[in-house]
Formats: structure tokens, C-alpha cells, sequence
């Protein structure tokens, strides 16, 4: 049975690109505009399962989107690790010397501006996404314009690609979450991994108290986010990836922490991803 899957951007986007490699079944790509779109297709039931962008190893955490999963309750199943690779992508039959101007995403843009330095007479354009730009040349012919892109946009929309691997740094990775509106997907045996959220008063070393419970769990610490709560300003609310090898230390680490904490959610249970 196809399930669908809700992506923020179009078919070829970076977000298509991971859900083609995630799911092994088939699948029908809900396209949406913005993160809040992608949100509000799973709280309808027009999609069964989402694919979000959490973090980039270059531009950091997306802050936005973490407010998104916790404020409606959405829950992580899996995580996924791309590797962001771009491409300067036109029309067959044209030279770097044809493009007088090329389309992206602002953070697909700035991460290949040292290569566009080069090419002062080319003219970045900033669009919604970074596939957008392969289509509309694609459906209208475009000459001159060139979009910057992902592979998958070069495939799915017959686009030459004039320079490969444009981007500045070439270690550039972005993590990518798996959401849906509930949060029973894998057995507990195979759970690995777990993201959670919590709030602490104003003790002093509340949070050296916090961390020294999950080492003392066996739980490995993988990230820390605070992120301002808004209603109670300069209050904080800590979002958390712990990583271990029996469930049954995570289960003995909430226990002690829905004690510690205010508010204490737990985001996701899943398997970490291999790199």
C-alpha cells in the first residue's frame, strides 16, 4: 500500500531526494510550501508521515522546526543524514558563459558563493526552493537561467549539469527527522535513540544535575538545544538526543527526569541512523 509523505518543496528538492532513500515502499509525495504546511498535512491526515530538515553541519539548527514538531505534538520515527551536494543545473546545450542568471534557496546560494565569485556577471536570485527553478526551466525552455540544485532535480526534470559539486564545503551534511502524529512505529528492542524535551527552574547547576542523570543511565548525550520560552522571558527549554543500547536505561532515565524537570516530553523513540 503507498504511503504518502509530506515534503516541504517539490519533486527533485533535497527533501524528495531523502524521502526516495528512506522509504523502501512506494510513495506518494505531498508537496507543500512551507514547514507549517508540511505540520498541518499530517494533523489532517492528508499525508501519513513527514520528512523535516532539523540541522545543517555548516548553518546549525533549524529553530524554527523543533518549535514546530513540540508546539503540535508530532513525533520523530527516524532520522536521516544527507549529504548536500549542489549542482549548477540549465537547459541542454548551454556553457557557463550562456547563464546570466541562476535560482535557489538563500542557504543553497551562500553556500556556493565562493564559486560565483568567479562568475560577477552571473545574477543570484533568491526562490522558495531549490527545485522550483529546474521546473519552471524544464516546463518553459528557459535559456540563460540556471538553478541550483540537488541531483535528483537534474534526473527528474532533464537538466544538464554545466559544474558539479559547487558548493564551498565539501563535508556538508544535513539531518533530516521522520514525523508522524503518533509515536508507535518500531519495538522497543530496535529503539536506540531518543529525543527529548524539558524545562528546568532556576537552581543553580539544574542542568550539570540533568546531564550527570544521563551519563549515569549509560545514555550518550549526541545534542543539546535550548531554545527561549517565549511566554517567560529568559527561561529556556532544553531539546535533547540521547543515544544507548538498551531501552531499558532510556526507560530508567525519564523516570528520574519527569522528577528533575518541568514539562518533560519525549519527542521520539527511534533507531540512530548509520553514517
Amino acid at each position: 500500500m503507498e504511503i504518502k509523505v509530506a515534503i516541504q518543496g517539490i519533486q527533485g528538492s533535497f527533501h524528495h531526494q531523502v524521502a526516495r532513500r528512506y522509504f523502501s515502499e512506494a510513495i506518494g509525495l505531498v508537496e507543500c510550501v512551507t514547514f507549517r504546511d508540511v505540520v498541518n498535512s499530517l494533523k489532517n491526515n492528508q499525508s501519513d508521515k513527514a520528512i523535516m530538515a532539523i540541522e545543517n553541519s555548516i548553518a546549525g539548527t533549524i529553530l524554527p522546526n523543533y518549535a514546530l514538531i513540540d508546539s503540535n505534538d508530532l513525533h520523530i520515527i527516524g532520522e536521516y543524514f544527507l549529504d548536500i551536494h549542489m549542482n549548477l543545473i540549465a537547459f541542454p546545450g548551454q556553457k557557463i558563459e550562456d547563464i546570466k542568471e541562476v535560482h535557489s534557496h538563500p542557504i543553497a546560494l551562500l553556500q556556493c558563493a565562493n564559486f560565483f565569485s568567479q562568475y560577477p556577471n552571473i545574477k543570484l536570485v533568491e526562490s522558495s526552493d531549490t527545485a522550483i527553478t529546474a521546473k519552471r526551466i524544464q516546463e518553459n525552455q528557459l535559456k540563460g537561467i540556471g538553478a541550483l540544485a540537488g541531483p535528483v532535480a537534474s534526473e527528474i526534470y532533464n537538466l544538464e549539469i554545466i559544474a558539479d559539486g559547487i558548493h564551498t564545503a565539501k563535508n556538508n551534511k544535513t539531518r533530516f527527522v521522520v514525523l508522524k502524529a503518533s509515536n508507535k512505529e518500531i519495538p522497543k528492542e530496535l529503539i536506540n535513540k531518543a529525543s527529548i524535551k524539558f524545562e528546568l527552574d532556576d537552581t543553580p547547576g539544574s542542568l550539570a544535575t540533568v546531564l550527570n542523570v544521563l551519563n549515569n543511565c549509560k545514555l550518550n548525550l549526541t545534542k543539546i538545544q535550548s531554545l527561549p520560552i517565549i511566554e517567560t522571558p529568559f527561561t529556556y527549554a532544553f531539546f535533547v538526543d540521547v543515544v544507548f543500547e538498551k531501552y531499558k536505561h532510556f526507560e530508567k532515565a525519564k523516570r528520574i527526569l519527569e522528577i528533575m524537570t518541568t514539562h518533560f516530553k519525549v519527542l521520539g523513540e527511534y533507531q540512530q541512523f548509520k553514517q
